[in-house]
């Protein structure tokens, strides 16, 4: 329909302004990851933004890194987040950066400060700096080196440069309002000494720049129109906009703050997974149970359940918090039509059909996915022993229990009904048998219509079954006691890993590569783990259960 209205966020609505007023010709904007830790699900909102809206504009979008602080960066980090980036298929094609890329001309910018007095070399310790600022009902006292002349700054910070200043001894400050309500503008700190050796300027220098005054500088050297950030920078903005104008740039980014994603009852503070991988709770930073981009992709999470979830959250100025559930409904969303479901059996118990051939194997048709004929068919083997779950059968079932139990008949998915008849025991009282006798008449397909049977099981066969691995996870925080303790610390969930050593899958999953994905009848949804699986010998990561009670707001 011609009239049809079409609903814009309100940075699409500033942009468009900003286009129709011909404050900039074309669109670009970034994502500026700080390479010190993995990057989470968070990121990806900003990420998924970001190129969104330099695809939808035809623009350019710059993928940069952040690298101005050198005592937490690594080359690790910087690999990681690329790796994350691509596989979102967020595509910044020759526009990748790093802050280190201009250094110099920050070094050049912050000197042509110090030329207008809008800059002085301070030597107050942090301590120091941090009383004189004042608070939020008092204004700041000023420096006592605030009023140093250009000469003498000028030769301060070259000195600084120059390596002949110890770390902490003295900063150069950029020269605003100690009075400003804003304290972020009560003469910010813009360059430390820090000797440290950085991973991709090696010694070169000795001072770096702080992140308030490094970042606007970047987006303007990239030519950045719109510069999207989160709502906590948003008392950042004035300081922004005074480094960009006092540096004289003509045309600007304009900074504009959006919500962050919040998420229940997970952990994305990278202090918090630093230590749970130190401790040796996690087995690294991508732990399919935690939140990183990199730990969703091995857990089994796809690309297009993180855009419909990034989607279903939108874009708004208002912080809020989202369900845990509503991932996983995204990632069902994703999967149920497009993988095929397989059998496993996780918790095993030898099922033996007493009347059928000792030698014989049945290739049976299965229907890869009910629901998307398109997925085709395969063959399963079926003989005279099987496993079944443990839990389908019962020695003396409660009311309404429709599985096996003496004297019962149930369908094997696919194949026969099956009457049990008896079972053993081992000396721990364990069932370790299930004996049936089955009826040939009833073959799945056949058009049998003699008799119906209340339950279906799920099966696969003894010889030709392969042996795997299988992780079952819940979330690493106890939900019921929330993120975290009185002291700070983090209140973990004792059960969040569940290992299954003796798992018994149909053939066919012999083959299964990393991060390829299946829905096990009965069981959820699971991926091929990408660490720890070897070659014939699949290790699964439960991604997700196959149903859940979340139900999707009404619009």
């Amino acid at each position: 329909m011609e009239n049809e209205t079409v609903s814009r966020n309100f940075i699409e609505q500033i942009i468009d302004k900003d286009l129709e007023e011909g404050a900039y010709e074309s669109i670009c904007t970034r994502f500026p990851p700080e390479p010190n830790g993995y990057l989470h699900i968070g990121h990806a909102k900003s990420i998924l933004l970001n190129y969104g809206l330099a695809q939808q504009y035809k623009g350019q979008f710059n993928m940069r890194f952040d690298d101005t602080n050198p005592t937490k960066e690594k080359v690790e980090f910087v690999e990681s987040i690329k790796e994350d980036i691509q596989w979102l298929g967020a595509d910044w094609g020759d526009h990748l950066y790093f802050a280190s890329d201009y250094f110099d001309r920050m070094y050049e910018a912050a000197v042509e400060l110090i030329k207008k007095g809008k800059a002085y070399v301070c030597d107050l310790s942090a301590d120091e700096i941090r009383e004189y600022r004042g608070t939020l009902k008092e204004p700041g006292k000023e420096s006592p080196y605030r009023n140093r002349s250009v000469e003498e700054n000028l030769k301060l910070f070259e000195a600084m440069k120059n390596g002949e200043v110890e770390n902490g001894a003295k900063v150069l400050r950029a020269k605003i309002d100690m009075a400003s309500p804003n304290m972020n503008m009560r003469d910010p700190v813009i360059y430390r000494v820090a000797r440290m050796s950085h991973h991709r300027t090696g010694d070169k220098w000795c001072i770096y720049p702080m992140y308030d005054f490094a970042h606007p500088l970047e987006d303007a050297f990239e030519g950045v129109t719109h510069s999207i950030c989160t709502l906590e920078f948003e008392d950042h903005r004035p300081l922004y906009d005074w480094v960009v104008r006092e540096v004289g740039f003509e045309h600007p980014p304009k900074q504009i703050e959006f919500a962050k994603l919040y998420l229940t009852n997970v952990v994305t503070g990278k202090r918090y997974i630093k230590k749970l991988v130190e401790d040796g709770i996690v087995d690294g930073w991508d732990d399919p149970r935690l939140v990183s981009i990199a730990a969703l992709r091995r857990r089994g999470f796809t690309p297009e359940s993180i855009k419909l979830f990034v989607e279903l959250c939108g874009v708004s100025k208002a912080n809020s918090s989202v369900d845990y559930a509503m991932l996983e409904y995204c990632i069902r969303e994703d999967l149920k039509m497009k993988k095929p479901r397989m059998m496993a059996v996780l918790e095993p118990v030898k099922l033996v059909i007493d009347n059928y051939p000792e030698d014989q194997v049945e290739y049976l048709d299965v229907a890869n996915n009910m629901e998307n004929p398109e997925l085709g068919s395969r063959k399963v083997p079926f003989g005279r022993e099987l496993y079944i779950e443990r839990e389908d059968f019962m020695e003396v079932p409660p009311r309404k229990y429709f599985r096996l139990f003496p004297g019962n008949e149930v369908r094997l998915m696919n194949a026969y009904f099956v009457k049990c008849e008896s079972f053993v025991k081992d000396e721990n009282g364990n069932v370790t048998e299930v004996h049936c006798t089955y009826d040939p008449e009833t073959k799945c397909g056949s058009g049998f219509t003699g008799r119906k049977v209340k339950g279906t099981i799920h099966w696969v066969p003894a010889k030709q079954a392969i042996q795997a691995e299988v992780r079952l996870y819940e979330n690493i925080i106890d939900e019921e006691k929330g993120v975290y303790n009185e002291d700070g610390s983090l209140n973990l969930n004792p059960n969040s890993l569940t290992v299954l050593k003796n798992c018994y899958m149909e053939p066919a999953l012999a083959d299964a590569k990393a991060y390829d994905s299946f829905q096990f009848v009965r069981n959820g949804y699971f991926c091929v783990d990408s660490k720890d699986s070897k070659e014939g010998v699949p290790v699964f990561n439960r991604i997700v259960s196959l149903k859940s009670s979340f139900k999707l707001p009404k619009a």
